[in-house]
């Protein structure tokens, strides 16, 4: 499907899709990262922490940004021939380019596992090296799909690739433990883990492949398609890299500043792998945000160029109120209710105060995805990638010193404020090109008053419930069902008041994933003053 042919109901429907995914796919990640933390402790997922950035960072650019680079490049040829010679020259590339980090990341893993400061960490980033070897399959495949607007394919692999994850590192995890195995031997078994979601991701996507009829091959200018793919894969995928960036700065900063501050290896150990409990927090919370702003860069390349522009400009106001809107919630709900979450999905409270501060990242994050998206979008691909490159480079600094300062809080402490500072500039550049009020002053009132509201109600609920109410249960028990019930009365007393102030109007809700329900209860709370 030519990326001319997009409009609004292409659009939805494909975001419908990404979204279902995306939401699958964060589900299963927390049902694997909870029961796994659980088996085998902080330590435990520490090291699976430390090691998974350097594969990560590889998985998103290669099945996210490469394969929006090669949608975007497919869609854009002149036929099936140019089209089949794209795809040739973008599967060489990459797997010279997957070979290269491979052949790195398995000669150079002592050299990295002494950077982080535990040298027996190398067996388990060499077992990772191996996932890069399978990407550019992954990358190609899902370009071809997303180019002609096929979600289903892509959506059934994501959801796969999850799925087998969790399957294997819960399974071999609990078998693992039960042997005796060495935590380290461990963090080798959910690399292989990894590596199968991506093997099984592969053989779905070419089941579908193969179906389709062949054209004949047409040359391409090798070193043109080089090019494109680099700048478009990289532009891409940028914003979506920045949080596993960050985790990577973490996994050579936080353990060695720890070390410098006095603690002992396993002391460490444990407090790092209580900080990165704030990982898949901060991942549920960013969910609608990243989804969006996936969806949003074909949609606003197509209207940027139209009416001078202005033809973008709901999609870009719609996009940025809702992650805005569903952002704020997260965090400020998250801020509120952490203690008892902590609890309920890791065992204990501690590190709690590092974690509230870790989740003040949803905020921002909500903030540059959907940014990033609009400015790549249309052309502005330099501004936003030295802007996160700054952000990177602000934790990079501002890591060590704050954490011999002030331990896993100060860890939290500078990604919190880099983000904030990339968020702040994002928008000031934003500016530049779009004199426009992304949102109201009425819209930030309202979600201040709806984070007032909850706070005011919240607060005395959980600590009725964990001084009285669910005094008497198990303590893991009483957190969960003090988190539980929380969340579900402050996501109602939000809903209410954003919908009762009608901020974001019916016809908006109806254009966003599931928001048809959200427009019907809207309509009938406000139907009074209609």
């Amino acid at each position: 499907m030519a990326l001319t042919k997009w409009n609004m109901k292409s659009f939805m429907k494909g975001a419908s899709i990404l979204t279902i995914a995306a939401i699958i796919v964060k589900v299963l990640s927390a049902v694997y990262r909870v029961p796994f933390q659980n088996l085998v402790g902080d330590k435990g997922f520490y090291i699976y922490q430390q090691v998974y950035p350097f594969i990560g960072i590889f998985i998103v650019w290669t099945s996210s940004g490469f394969a929006v680079a090669v949608s975007k490049m497919l869609a854009e040829s002149k036929g099936p021939g140019e089209s089949r010679g794209i795809l040739r020259v973008s599967l060489a590339y990459l797997l010279i380019l997957s070979a290269m980090i491979f052949l790195l990341l398995r000669t150079g893993s002592s050299f990295f596992a002494d950077l982080m400061g535990d040298s027996a960490l190398a067996p388990v980033l060499q077992t990772g090296s191996y996932i890069v070897l399978v990407l550019p399959f992954l990358a190609v495949l899902k370009g071809v799909f997303q180019s002609e607007g096929q979600m289903i394919p892509v959506a059934i692999s994501n959801v796969s690739e999850q799925l087998f994850r969790v399957v294997i590192v819960l399974a071999g995890t609990w078998l693992a433990v039960r042997a005796g195995t060495s935590l380290y031997k461990i963090g080798e078994i959910t690399m292989w883990a990894a590596i199968a979601g991506e093997v099984a991701g592969v053989f779905i996507l070419t089941w579908f492949f193969v179906q389709r009829k062949r054209a004949p091959l047409v040359a391409v200018q090798p070193w043109k398609v080089v090019k494109d793919l680099t700048k478009i894969s990289v532009s891409v995928s940028a914003s979506s890299l920045i949080l596993l960036v960050f985790q990577l700065v973490d996994s050579f900063t936080v353990y060695n500043a720890l070390m410098q501050a006095g603690f002992t290896s396993e002391t460490a150990m444990t407090m790092k792998g209580i900080y990165d409990r704030g990982q898949p927090l901060a991942q549920m919370g960013i969910l609608l945000a990243s989804t969006l702003a996936l969806a949003l860069v074909p949609l606003i390349a197509h209207h940027a160029s139209k009416q001078q522009g202005r033809g973008a400009l709901p999609f870009i106001s719609l996009t940025f109120r809702t992650s805005i809107l569903f952002g704020w919630a997260a965090t400020i709900g998250l801020v509120l209710v952490l203690p008892f979450v902590n609890e309920m999905l890791f065992e204990t409270r501690t590190g709690s105060v590092a974690l509230i501060i870790f989740s003040i990242q949803i905020l921002w994050l909500s903030i540059i995805l959907p940014l990033t998206a609009i400015l790549q979008g249309s052309g502005k691909v330099r501004g936003p990638l030295l802007l996160l490159v700054l952000g990177v480079l602000i934790k990079l600094a501002a890591t060590p010193p704050l954490v011999r300062q002030y331990g896993i809080e100060g860890a939290a402490v500078s990604g919190a404020f880099a983000f904030a500072v990339v968020a702040v500039l994002l928008i000031i550049y934003f500016k530049r090109f779009w004199k426009i009020p992304l949102a109201s002053s009425r819209f930030y009132i309202v979600l201040l008053n709806a984070a007032g509201a909850m706070a005011v109600i919240l607060i005395p609920w959980m600590l009725v419930c964990d001084l009285w109410l669910f005094d008497g249960l198990p303590s893991r028990w009483g957190a969960t069902l003090t988190a539980m019930t929380t969340v579900c009365i402050g996501a109602i007393i939000f809903l209410f008041v954003v919908l009762k102030s009608r901020i974001m109007n019916e016809r908006e809700w109806y254009l966003l994933p599931f928001g048809k329900r959200l427009a019907i209860v809207q309509l009938w709370l406000t139907k009074n003053r209609r």
